[in-house]
Parts: C-alpha cells; structure tokens; sequence
C-alpha cells in the first residue's frame, strides 16, 4: 500500500486549507448571447448584422435536463462570484484527486496493462 510522503501531506494541506475558505457556489455555467430575432427586416440580418443582446443565462443540469434561466444584469453581477468559485473549488479537487493518483500509484500500479 502506498504511503504518502510528506511532500504529499504538505500539498494536501495545502489543498485543504484553500477548500476550507470557500464561499457559495452555484453549479452549472453562465453564458452571455446575442441573437438574431424573427423580423426579416430587422438589422441583426443586415451585413455585417447587429445582434440583439447581450443576454445573460445560467444553464445546468437538473434530472439528466439542460435547464437554462435568464438573468437580469444585476443577478448576472451578483451571482457571477458563485460560479467562479464554483469553477475554483472544482479545481481544487480536481487536484486532490490528481494528488490522490499519484500516491496510489507508486504503490499499487494502477496504471494499464501492458499486452503481453
């Protein structure tokens, strides 16, 4: 069984530490569109087109559906710091887990086999 060195530890205190600092978080993503609408004369269809936005959207994941809600430019401001540290904390255990691999396997060999 591998063991962890203190190398290891240190950088999964590290790791910890900044985990335990962590604010609200919102998942899914945040996109800002423009679009072209339905009127043939409209100018979002002249060249070079002048699109209609921008509009802000939050979409995730809720029963295995796409659900997207609009934002208004004051929720938009509010509610971006969730989802950048959302993005922040995933990272971290993304690298927790990279940490995690790395330890196990010096110890087991959990990389493929090899064909004989």
């Amino acid at each position: 069984m591998a063991q962890p060195n203190a190398r290891d530890e240190a950088s999964r205190e590290a790791i910890a530490a900044r985990l335990a600092r962590a604010g609200f978080a919102l998942p899914g993503s945040l996109l800002e569109r423009t679009m072209r609408c339905g009127k043939p004369n409209c100018a979002c269809k002249a060249e070079p087109p002048k699109l209609h936005g921008p509009y802000h959207q939050w979409t995730r994941k809720i029963e295995n559906k796409t659900v997207t809600v609009n934002l208004t430019d004051d929720q938009w401001e509010h509610y971006g710091v969730w989802f950048a540290e959302a993005q922040r904390l995933r990272a971290l255990l993304s690298d927790l887990e990279e940490l995690s691999l790395r330890i196990a396997s010096r110890g087991e060999h959990f990389g493929p086999r090899k064909s004989r």
